[in-house]
């Protein structure tokens, strides 16, 4: 069975997109439950999810972000995220977790901080707006729950601050007006982790992100064995058969406990 070849010696990259939250229950929030009523306007999220619209209107670009978390936070880790932890107890530091995900859920499943890049940030925390400190502050419970349409109220304002020099606190996540970099999103480490892997297994994304592609083909260049969990055809999924790779038209959690037996050597 060519899955076998997960079982080589040599580091394992698995890379995740919104297809392992959804069994979860995490929609995506580009379909019409996404969209955000400002006045009488509509915003769609990638239209919301700027820098552009934070500077305009952070607060009501922080409702939306405190909604969103609201919806992660009532969600659970799944089967797939359960089998990503033990394939890093299997691997150990030949396990890389990169996610685009930025629900936390990984985290909260089990997998290591050192072990997973999220590389589009983490809803759960937040950073100075002002770029002050690199530094990512936890947002804490007490905007839990949070509905949608509902306002922060002036308390709250008061908490979204930076704790080092009182300024205006953003969501740490990756906007889509913005770029990759190092500090907060890992590109540098998630790009030559790539350039080293034996294998990439990549569950639920539907290709449309700029380093996932990257990853992808810079595995691809190298000759490490490609693997795509995802029942519907991508990028991922067509590269991986033009290399001689696997595609399991499965779910996440299906695919996932497939491919963490064949690295066990089942």
């Amino acid at each position: 069975m060519a899955l076998q070849r997960l079982a080589s010696p040599g580091l394992r990259i698995f890379l995740t997109g919104a297809g392992i939250s959804a069994e979860s229950g995490i929609p995506t929030f580009r379909g019409k439950e996404g969209y955000w009523t400002v006045g009488a306007q509509e915003y769609h999220p990638q239209e919301l999810a700027t820098h552009q619209a934070f500077t305009r209107m952070p607060y009501e670009v922080w409702a939306w972000y405190l909604y969103r978390r609201a919806v992660c936070r009532a969600a659970q880790p799944n089967g797939g995220h359960l089998e990503l932890v033990a394939a890093e107890r299997l691997l150990g530091d030949q396990f890389l977790l990169v996610t685009q995900n930025v629900d936390g859920l990984h985290l909260r499943a089990g997998n290591s901080p050192a072990r997973t890049f999220e590389v589009h940030g983490n809803i759960d925390y937040f950073r100075c707006a002002d770029h002050c400190t690199s530094e990512r502050f936890p947002l804490g419970e007490g905007f839990l729950p949070f509905a949608k349409g509902q306002k922060v109220t002036p308390e709250q304002q008061a908490l979204l601050v930076c704790p080092r020099c009182g300024g205006l606190a953003r969501p740490h996540v990756l906007w889509f007006d913005e770029c990759y970099n190092e500090e907060f999103y890992r590109f540098d480490s998630s790009r030559a982790a790539a350039a080293k892997t034996m294998s990439l297994v990549s569950v639920g994304t539907s290709g449309n992100t700029n380093l996932p592609m990257q990853m992808g083909m810079i595995a691809a260049q190298r000759g490490a064995f490609l693997v795509d969990i995802n029942p519907d055809s991508n990028p991922f999924s067509e590269l991986a058969l033009q290399q001689g790779g696997r595609w399991l038209r499965e779910s996440a959690s299906t695919g996932l406990l497939q491919v963490v037996r064949a690295i066990q050597g089942g």
